[in-house]
Formats: C-alpha cells, structure tokens, sequence
C-alpha cells in the first residue's frame, strides 16, 4: 500500500465518466429504434388471449376451489366475475398501451 503520486485524481475519474456518457447518449440517439411498432392483428390476437386466459384461470379457480370445498357452482361464479374483471381491465390497460413497458407508464408521462 503505497502512496503513489501518478494515481489519477477523482476529478479526473468524474471527467472519464461523464465523456463516457455523453458517448453513449450520442451514439443512442443516432441508433434506430430495434422495436418495430405492433401490427394491429398482433394486438387483436394480444386482447383475445389476454380476456380469454384470465376468464379461464378465473373459471378454473372456482372450479377447483368448489371442488375442494363442495361448495357447488358458488366459487365458479365469484371467480367467473373476477377472471372476467380482470381479462377487461387487462383489454383496457393494452388499449390504452399502459402494458408495454414496466409499471404500467409511458416512458414520456410526467409524475
């Protein structure tokens, strides 16, 4: 553990950082997006497998929940409105295209 005087300066290490960055920020701005947009059959086959699935889990729930409990078709029907509430507000956020990226929010949205 010596002290070496030729050790670069913190300064100097913040200054290499923010180069650095600035570098990928340009090179990022230049660079095409890679994502192409969704087609409009894509979402159409994105909305129908999205309403279909959660009114399936739904139904399946409460099957297995009334059998498990012999309850009869109560839980099938508590859980058919819950996987039906669910596949429309899944059908709402792809609508409003709040379900493609992280956190349900626009990358541009403020708050």
């Amino acid at each position: 553990m010596t002290d070496n005087p030729h050790e670069p300066e913190l300064s100097d290490l913040d200054r290499r950082l923010q180069q650095a960055r600035d570098r990928e920020t340009a090179a990022d701005v230049n660079r095409p997006s890679i994502k192409p947009a969704p087609s409009g059959l894509g979402i159409a086959f994105r909305v129908g497998v999205e309403l279909v699935s959660a009114l399936a889990v739904g139904v399946g729930l409460g099957l297995l929940l009334d059998y498990w409990l012999g309850t009869g078709p109560w839980f099938l029907i508590v859980f058919f409105f819950l996987g039906s509430g669910a596949g429309i507000l899944n059908v709402y956020r792809a609508a409003r295209g709040l379900g493609l990226g992280v956190g349900y929010r626009r990358p541009d949205s403020k708050s």
